[in-house]
């Protein structure tokens, strides 16, 4: 694999909080909302971030 420069390590780091900190609050959403419907729409969504997360991840391996 080819080495990353120290900006776009930065850069994924970057993008991975943001994923982290997305799937947080849905997950929080989730948990707040007594509506089935926003519930699973809200758990979607952390999933999907989760998704985005790892494959970040697995791209730095």
């Amino acid at each position: 694999m080819a080495q990353i420069t120290s900006k776009e390590l930065s850069s994924l780091s970057d993008l991975m909080s943001a994923e982290q900190l997305l799937v947080t609050k849905y997950q929080d959403y989730a948990c707040q909302t007594d509506d089935p419907v926003l519930k699973t729409r809200y758990e979607r969504m952390a999933a999907q971030h989760q998704q985005h997360f790892d494959m970040l991840y697995t791209n730095l391996k």
